[in-house]
Parts: structure tokens; C-alpha cells; sequence
């Protein structure tokens, strides 16, 4: 096993972005596509429970893991193919994902340039769809590549075969658990059409001389320090909830109460709600409940204030969602990954 390190009892205080105590009985990290392959052939394998561990910014630990937490660590980005318009680019699923995004600007590859700053791995992006700013990662994605854990085979989806949808995909409902990322292509446009449609884009985008991806990177990295928590002074996992969707019957009911209520419409009819003005509503904005509490700018991210338990954090992400049932009849479902 050349390419493996296996430690045993393995703290994760500094693997997940929540900076909570946890151990893992063992912690694999594999930094080549044959180690994958030859560490689901071992006996450490077959006897124990699997995790895939990414960069740890989609995961609260509740507690010990008694078993193995398998981390791809396989790097390395190269061009599949070139067109007129479009480039293929392929990166190796431990490749960190704001410095694919930076690559990519940085060669003017246009598409990815809103999700910027988003922390976590390449190989976490597909299963999450992450989205910002107006854009999902479904719309540049090519093929995402892995193994089938059991059969230890390799599989390569395209785009069209992951049942992408919001902060949805194939990898967390009838694959979860049964397969390893290695690699994600995505298609990218050599001429960018920018996506600036968010108010606070917009305005930021007015202290720049010119629209570029290059400009539109900058403009979100400066929005999302100036909003957001960084994980290395304030434990969190971004937001925490998804925003709800709901019928257009269920909007309307709540509109007569609240007229300034943000929703926006989905092409199927349905409409999406924003989970912070709910939970804002509730009166959680800032509020603490011991070591946890939500962010005082965004509460849709829940802090650890120092010394918080996962288990604190996940108690306290129940209370605000029992508070939005109890106010406006509506579950926020949990974005983040429960351990």
C-alpha cells in the first residue's frame, strides 16, 4: 500500500471545519487512484464501516467514528479537450476546490467564477451540486469518475446520469456510501457569459472598471469575507440549512403576513424561500445556545463559539428548526452532513 497512510484512533478536530473533538478508529488517506483500489481489497476494509471524508466543510461529527474514515487525497488537473468555445478540465478529487476555481479564472475558463471562496474538495462538489451567487455546479459539470466500493469497479457518470438538483444529487441518495469520487471533469466556456444577477454582485461589480471572471472572483471572494465566518477564527460548515422549496399555494398563504417575504420562482412552479429570513424571523439571528450559536451577520451558519460539542451544534440546528415548523409550518432540512 505505497500510496495509503493509516493511522489509528485518529483526531479530527482539524479535519472538519467545526473544529469539534472527534476521533476515527482509523484515518486513510489515499493519494492515488490504484491505492483506492487496492485499500477496498484489504481486510481493513471489509471489516469495518466507511466514510469519505473530503475537506471536512460539509460534516458535523456527533461523536466518535468506530470504524474508517477514507479520505481521496488524488491530485492533479489536466485538459481533456479543447474547442472553439469550450474547454474540458479534469482535477483529482483532493484537488481544494477555490484553487480549481482560481486555476480556472486564472486560464479566463468562464462558469465557475461565482463559487469562488466555497470551501472543500472538487470530489465533494458533485455530490452537493454547491451553488452561489446564481449558480449551480450541475451546469459545468462533464463526467464525475469513482469505484464501486463493494464491486471495486470504476464508474464514469455523465452530467445527465447524476439526477442533479438542488443541493442534490445521485452521490447522496442511492449512492451515498456506495462509491469513491476520484476525479470531476467540468466544461467550461473559452467566451464567459457572466451571471450577475445578484443584487449584492451587482453592486460590488460597481468598483470594478469592467465585467470579468477575473473581476467577478474578486467581487464574490470580497462578499463572502465581509459576510461570512472563516472556519480557521469561528467554527462552522457555511450554511447549515437548505432553503426551503414550497408549493406556490404555500407562499401565498404566508404572503398577507409577511409582504416583504423573499421567494423566488423555480421553473417547475414550485418556489423557493430563504431559509436565513425565516430562521431571522424566529429571532435567531446571533443567538446563543451554550458553546453554538448562529452567525450575527448570517444565521443560516451556525457557529462554534470555542469548545462546542457536535452534539451542541446539532442540538441548537434542532431548535431553530423547531422554531420555523412552529412559526411558519415549514421544515428547514439540514445541508450539512450529520456524523
Amino acid at each position: 500500500m505505497n500510496m495509503i497512510e493509516i493511522q489509528e484512533n485518529a483526531e479530527l478536530f482539524d479535519r472538519n471545519t467545526f473544529h469539534v473533538a472527534a476521533k476515527a478508529r482509523y484515518f486513510v488517506e489515499i493519494s492515488d487512484i490504484d491505492s483506492v483500489n487496492e485499500f477496498l481489497a484489504s481486510d481493513l476494509a471489509a471489516g469495518n464501516s466507511l466514510f469519505i471524508l473530503g475537506g471536512g466543510s460539509n460534516v458535523l461529527f456527533t461523536g466518535d467514528f468506530d470504524g474508517v474514515i477514507l479520505h481521496p487525497a488524488i491530485k492533479g488537473i489536466d485538459l481533456v479537450s479543447e474547442g472553439v468555445d469550450h474547454v474540458v478540465v479534469r482535477a483529482g478529487a483532493g484537488e481544494n476546490w477555490d484553487d480549481f476555481v482560481d486555476y480556472c479564472v486564472r486560464n479566463n475558463w468562464g462558469g465557475i467564477e461565482n463559487l469562488s471562496l466555497i470551501p472543500g474538495t472538487t470530489g465533494a462538489s458533485p455530490v452537493q451540486n454547491i451553488g452561489a451567487y446564481g449558480v449551480e455546479v450541475m451546469d459545468f459539470i462533464d463526467t464525475v469518475e469513482g469505484l464501486y466500493i463493494k464491486e471495486r469497479k470504476p464508474f464514469k457518470l455523465k452530467a445527465k446520469d447524476c439526477r442533479f438538483s438542488y443541493r442534490n444529487s445521485i452521490f447522496k441518495t442511492e449512492l451515498k456510501g456506495n462509491v469513491i469520487i476520484t476525479r470531476v471533469s467540468y466544461r467550461l466556456r473559452k467566451k464567459p457569459l457572466f451571471n450577475t444577477r445578484y443584487p449584492d454582485l451587482e453592486k460590488e461589480l460597481n468598483n470594478y472598471d469592467e465585467t470579468t471572471v477575473a473581476n467577478i472572483r474578486k467581487a464574490i471572494i470580497t462578499i463572502r469575507t465581509n459576510k461570512l465566518p472563516d472556519p480557521a477564527e469561528q467554527g462552522n460548515a457555511g450554511s447549515f440549512f437548505k432553503n426551503p422549496v414550497v408549493t406556490k399555494a404555500q407562499s401565498e398563504s404566508l404572503k398577507p403576513f409577511y409582504p416583504t417575504m423573499p421567494e423566488y420562482n423555480m421553473k417547475d412552479g414550485s418556489v423557493k424561500l430563504s431559509a436565513a429570513w425565516l430562521i431571522d424571523q424566529c429571532g435567531w439571528k446571533g443567538r446563543s445556545c451554550g458553546k453554538a450559536a448562529t452567525h450575527k451577520k448570517q444565521p443560516l451558519i451556525i457557529i462554534n463559539r470555542g469548545g462546542a460539542s457536535g452534539k451542541e451544534i446539532y442540538d441548537c440546528a434542532q431548535k431553530i428548526q423547531k422554531s420555523v415548523m412552529n412559526h411558519f409550518a415549514i421544515r428547514l432540512e439540514m445541508e450539512v452532513n450529520i456524523v
